[in-house]
């Protein structure tokens, strides 16, 4: 679906609108393609800490070309700061001194990473000046513009060299819409804990059993083809009312599929059922169906708040009990909730949709150290979407709409994809000491946290 808006703002009449009335001008967002480089040009790279020197070895390895020493000619396509050596606030000032005098020679749809030390793990001056990290990443996401965006990663003592997939993420168009963002590599995770490998980074996920819910269309049917391009066995999950749909996509992927209501008193077990004697288990799943039933609260009869709730919170809670407790899911495995930002900033009319979507996140909290504790590499993070472009949205009202889709720092909406490429980061077996983050693919909203 095109953003006719952001048609508008090219035209010759759109750009005069633009530039007198302060207009927002939304940049074409790349977005990756099968065969693509993961960045189409040069990274500057610099700072003084844990991994600043290996930075353009694990840069090399992603095919990813770097440099110590800004180009006289030419644009940059990204820049990492490695800030985990800043132990005071005084030292924040590399953060300027390295950015500020290449801002200007960024191409359009840049990428900026900040490494720093989880703040948690550290104490005094150093936890000051690590905490005060989030400041500047999130400030120089909503001032970047053209399509760029900007990330913190705080990588754990120990846990330096499982940054590799992140990287690979966040410095690829694969993030299009995802900005402002703090990733921590390493803060839930077993003492001694290693990142799983993978014979092909092309797919990555090959010889690997995908559950996602929900998968017939929208963001499910995009999070279904991604792990299928990543080399994953997709199992599907819808209602029955949509068999026809859910069976001709998994017959496309060559998958499998189960049509059942997730909130039946039953479904866990059919579903561990299903994946244990089809499949011997499975490594990825992702809780991606859900329903609103929008009234505000005064409005709010038990049926719109009982079937959100079982839908969105408590059918994912039981089947990822389940497929625990049963041992199906693989060592190194990965499970993905999916959230709202909703969940973070609240909506109106949408009290018992924002709190089955916050209750997502509590689901990532708390299991995060008890998968760690296990010691077998599985994960279970969030992804927090926001106005993304669907034939759900299609349907909303004309300036609800169109103001949904500028509040943010690339202001448009994002599409299925932006949320698929993000799960697809976290079910990468490089990514098992990515654990217990919430992510938003939300364009850095300019409200909400």
């Amino acid at each position: 679906m095109s953003d006719k808006y952001q048609g508008f703002t090219t035209t010759p009449v759109g750009k005069i609108l633009v530039k007198n009335l302060g207009l927002p001008a939304p940049a074409r967002l790349e977005r990756w393609t099968e065969g693509a480089p993961l960045v189409d040009g040069t990274v500057l790279v610099g700072g003084v800490g844990r991994l600043a020197e290996s930075l353009p070895g694990l840069l090399d390895t992603l095919g990813i070309a770097s440099t110590a020493v800004k180009p006289e000619e030419g644009k940059l396509k990204g820049l990492v700061f490695d800030a985990t050596g800043l132990t005071s606030a005084a030292e924040l000032v590399a953060l300027r001194d390295f950015s500020t005098p290449v801002l200007r020679s960024l191409a359009a749809n840049a990428r900026v990473v900040v490494l720093g030390t989880p703040p948690e793990q550290v104490t005094g001056s150093e936890r000051v000046a690590q905490r005060a990290l989030e400041g500047f990443t999130r400030s120089l996401g909503k001032e970047i513009g053209k399509g760029s965006t900007v990330q913190l990663v705080y990588v754990a003592d120990g846990a330096e060299a499982a940054a590799t997939s992140t990287l690979a993420f966040l410095l690829s168009p694969k993030s299009a819409y995802v900005s402002g963002q703090v990733v921590r590599i390493g803060a839930h995770a077993a003492k001694g804990a290693t990142s799983g490998t993978v014979a092909d980074e092309t797919r990555p996920l090959a010889g690997k059993v995908a559950l996602v819910t929900g998968a017939s269309r929208g963001i499910g049917e995009q999070i279904a083809r991604v792990l299928h391009r990543d080399g994953a066995t997709v199992v599907g999950v819808d209602v029955p009312q949509a068999a026809s749909e859910l069976q001709a996509l998994m017959k496309e992927l060559d998958g499998d599929w189960l049509t059942l209501d997730i909130t039946g008193k039953d479904a866990p077990q059919r579903i561990a059922h299903h994946l244990e004697t089809q499949h011997g288990g499975v490594d990825v799943v992702v809780h991606n169906a859900g329903i609103t039933r929008d009234k505000k609260l005064a409005n709010m009869d038990d049926a719109r708040w009982d079937s959100v709730i079982a839908v969105n919170l408590t059918a994912p809670e039981l089947i990822t009990r389940e497929l625990l407790d049963q041992g199906l899911v693989h060592d190194f495995g990965s499970i993905v909730g999916v959230a709202s930002i909703a969940g973070i900033a609240g909506n109106v009319g949408q009290t018992n949709y924002a709190t089955s979507k916050a209750g997502v996140i509590g689901l990532v909290d708390s299991l995060a150290d008890e998968l760690a504790e296990r010691g077998t590499g599985i994960t279970i993070n969030a992804v927090a979407p926001g106005f993304i472009i669907t034939a759900m949205t299609a349907a909303v009202p004309f300036a609800t709409r169109e103001v949904g889709q500028r509040l943010n720092a690339m202001a448009q909406g994002g599409l299925p994809v932006d949320v698929a490429e993000t799960i697809a980061w976290y079910a990468h077996p490089g990514s098992s000491l990515v654990n217990g983050n919430v992510v938003r693919v939300c364009g850095q909203m300019m409200l909400g946290a």
